[in-house]
């Protein structure tokens, strides 16, 4: 069977450090088939964008996320999409969604153009638990 892609955005990441959730733990519970946890190579980048240049409640909650991203590539638990390419991470992310894919974000733009792509979405609601949408 082939397994499904959980591509997290960068806002996804920030996730466990603003509302202390635990996603990874949450994705499990929404996801009842096998999947592989994805980021975008650029993701990294822009993380440390928002470590060095962000809002100051933000900058510990990036720690947290490079941390977890780290510590999840090393159990070889998360996978690297690497982008060769120019564009945002959320126009990488749009151009690999399709029925296999699922993005775990927050952002409003990015879920209804994955949404044109066939793609699905893991999201935050209420600031407690995640829901497949």
């Amino acid at each position: 069977m082939l397994k499904k892609k959980v591509i997290l955005d960068t806002n996804f990441l920030l996730i466990p450090g603003q509302f202390k959730v635990d996603i990874f733990t949450e994705i499990e519970r929404v996801m009842n088939e096998p999947y592989n946890l994805c980021i975008i190579d650029k993701t990294i980048n822009e993380l440390k964008g928002i470590e060095i240049y962000g809002k100051t409640k933000d900058r510990n909650a990036v720690k947290l996320a490079i941390a977890l991203i780290q510590n999840l590539i090393k159990q070889k638990s998360l996978k690297t999409i690497n982008s060769y390419s120019r564009k945002s991470v959320d126009d990488i992310i749009v151009k690999k969604s399709d029925k296999n894919v699922y993005v775990a974000t927050q952002d409003k733009e990015l879920k209804k153009r994955v949404k044109e792509h066939q793609g699905r979405i893991i999201t935050l609601k209420q600031k407690k638990y995640l829901i497949r949408e």
